[in-house]
């Protein structure tokens, strides 16, 4: 073979015209002119391909530059690589790499984006970036997701798993199902070091070991006779909504979320629908007599919807009812009513235990119970809200149980 002249970088800045230059100093390396466009290329037999590689342009790559990748291509052509695969078979390396390469606060935020839907409102999404964005970013946010370890995972959680423990396990929770999801999606691979059984159970206290249950301030039984005339005295629509929320032992955010549309005043029944339950299914509530009396008491507002309308439109903020507590002197908070009703339902009545809780709209924990149960136990429910009703009317706060019950009938 004959051998090509070695060019000197002189010369080869001296090439103008277009077409294909050996340049020597290694066997198949050219310059390419196209136009005014020029580029280095090493032609060589790979097994028995003949290959076109490309080296760079001229003259971001210089001439030494260009012969020294020609060497390094010729020397894996002998060891039986081809470097143009190899080649894009890094590259399709780094592309998967880079593509992988997704921090704990980005998979956080896409997990938040894929599954807020499912969610019932946005203080929800707000409540889980939050706790992520407080807690968990300043240690492991700008990790790669698939770097967490369980060590990381102490670090965020020992600091305030005994000062906040109920925060500390939601924290630990939507951790755990951020790694879930990054996992199925590929940014990480083996076993999820944010999950309770069998990991962290065996590192960390049990929070209901170490953690007291705070209780929602509630009325004493005692002392309904004397709350309920004195909050029937107060004007205002977040009154009322206290005073229905009280009578229909439901949630605050249920009742101020209520629409004229939920109501059906031949049946007495208002149906709450499944987004605004806590459980995520729709809920009939039975109302009593003093229940509807409210309801046909209030105003309709034109443009809206709702029952209780706050004074500038949309709902009733959820400190409204509060406040409402608030300025009769109360510590109670609005929330609590429902454990004054199912301590009442409890202490002072007959009533099944299975029909207090429906009432309620808990979910039933035992899964052989929840298959089975089909009804939701209305009619059973209408005799239960109209002798609270009565238990909480003011001319009847002295009344037996028998009285009541009878007054339900």
């Amino acid at each position: 073979m004959k051998k090509v002249k070695e060019l000197s970088a002189l010369e080869v800045s001296r090439l103008v015209e277009p077409g294909a230059y050996a340049v020597g100093g290694v066997p198949g390396l050219q310059l390419q002119i196209v136009g005014t466009a020029k580029s280095w290329v090493l032609r060589a037999w790979v097994g028995s391909k003949r290959r076109r590689m490309g080296l760079g342009g001229y003259p971001s790559v210089t001439l030494a530059q260009a012969r020294e990748k020609a060497r390094i291509g010729r020397s894996k052509i002998e060891e039986g690589i081809d470097p143009i695969l190899d080649r894009q078979q890094a590259k399709s390396a780094l592309r998967a790499a880079q593509a992988k390469a997704v921090t704990f606060a980005e998979a956080c935020q896409m997990l938040i984006d894929a599954k807020s839907d499912e969610w019932k409102n946005a203080k929800h999404r707000q409540q889980w970036a939050n706790t992520l964005e407080t807690y968990a970013y300043p240690v492991i946010g700008k990790l790669l997701v698939a770097d967490v370890t369980q060590t990381h995972i102490l670090t965020v959680l020992t600091p305030i798993w005994r000062t906040k423990t109920e925060t500390a396990t939601r924290l630990r929770g939507r951790i755990e199902q951020v790694l879930d999801w990054a996992t199925v999606r590929g940014y990480r691979s083996g076993e999820n070091p944010a999950r309770w059984r069998g990991r962290l159970d065996k590192l960390m206290p049990k929070p209901e070991k170490i953690s007291k249950v705070v209780h929602h301030p509630a009325v004493s039984l005692t002392d309904m006779s004397t709350f309920m005339p004195a909050l029937r005295e107060r004007a205002g629509l977040a009154a009322r909504a206290l005073e229905f929320q009280i009578l229909t032992a439901a949630r605050s955010g249920e009742v101020r979320a209520a629409t004229w549309a939920e109501i059906d005043f031949r049946e007495a029944v208002w149906t709450v629908p499944a987004e605004h339950m806590k459980a995520g299914k729709e809920h009939r509530v039975p109302l009593s007599e003093q229940a509807l009396t409210i309801l046909h008491s209030l105003p309709r507002i034109e443009g809206s919807e709702l029952i209780f309308t706050a004074p500038r439109g949309g709902k009733l903020s959820d400190m409204s009812l509060t406040a409402v507590m608030r300025r009769m002197n109360r510590k109670e908070v609005p929330h609590g009513f429902r454990s004054t009703f199912r301590d009442w339902a409890s202490e002072r009545t007959n009533h099944p235990r299975e029909v207090v809780e429906m009432a309620l709209a808990h979910a039933i924990e035992n899964k052989v119970e929840a298959a089975y149960r089909r009804g939701d136990l209305f009619t059973k429910r209408i005799k239960l809200m109209q002798s609270w009703a009565a238990f909480c009317d003011a001319a009847l706060g002295g009344a037996s149980v028998l009285q009541l019950e009878k007054v339900a009938a």
